[in-house]
């Protein structure tokens, strides 16, 4: 009896655990998966800096191809009415954008000559990074492009007309995206991070750099950046 009580035991014994091999193999799972997991978000990353990356581009193709069309500036344009189509209004041709209707007609002299696709209703628009759908294309997050005369560039005292990205980026892909096209620096390059303004918080400018004030706050992300593009 005490003989069979003891094989019981030995035999419960055995099987109140895992084998090595049985947990090496959870573990190779578990590597597996976490691997899938972080090569999916940086397939998501790629993605995503790559559309913002062809935006930018397509906007400043067009941007430049209206010049070559009609010798002057989308919105600055003073015979956009009669030369594109009737309806649109004339910009003073004095070469710079900086006035509420230039900056809303900017995009509806693009999109009308059919240089840039989609369609802008003209209306006026103040400097900010909140520009409606219906007057301005949208970045990938939901937040209006716009280009306009300012020194918003986080380290350009000297004003230029300017593309400026639109807010609710993360810090991340505008990193990212930083290294692919100008110097991978926030502050330095035709790509700088903005300094805040209508529809983005200066506060909420401030947490995209990060400590050392030259690079983007990839470590604290605040998922709130924007960008600059100068020499537009």
């Amino acid at each position: 009896m005490r003989l069979i009580h003891s094989r019981l035991f030995l035999i419960r014994k055995r099987q109140s655990g895992f084998t090595l091999i049985e947990i090496a193999i959870v573990l190779v799972i578990i590597g597996l998966i976490l691997g899938g997991i972080l090569q999916g978000q940086e397939l998501i990353t790629s993605a995503r800096v790559r559309s913002l990356a062809d935006q930018t581009n397509n906007i400043t193709v067009a941007w430049f191809a209206f010049q070559d069309r009609y010798r002057s500036l989308p919105g600055d344009y003073v015979s956009a009415s009669g030369q594109i189509q009737a309806g649109l209004l004339n910009g003073d041709g004095n070469g710079i954008i900086d006035s509420n209707q230039e900056r809303g007609q900017l995009w509806a002299h693009l999109g009308s000559s059919g240089i840039l696709a989609g369609s802008y209703d003209g209306a006026a628009v103040a400097g900010g990074f909140d520009c409606p759908a219906a007057t301005c294309p949208q970045n990938a997050f939901n937040r209006g492009f716009l280009i306009t005369q300012d020194n918003q560039a986080l380290n350009n005292p000297v004003a230029s007309n300017e593309l400026w990205s639109g807010n609710q980026i993360p810090a991340l892909i505008l990193a990212e995206m930083d290294r692919k096209v100008d110097d991978g620096q926030a502050n330095t390059g035709r790509m700088q991070l903005g300094q805040g303004g209508a529809g983005w918080a200066a506060a909420n400018a401030a947490l995209c750099l990060d400590g050392a004030g030259t690079g983007y706050a990839v470590l604290t992300d605040p998922g709130d950046c924007a960008v600059v593009f100068r020499n537009f």
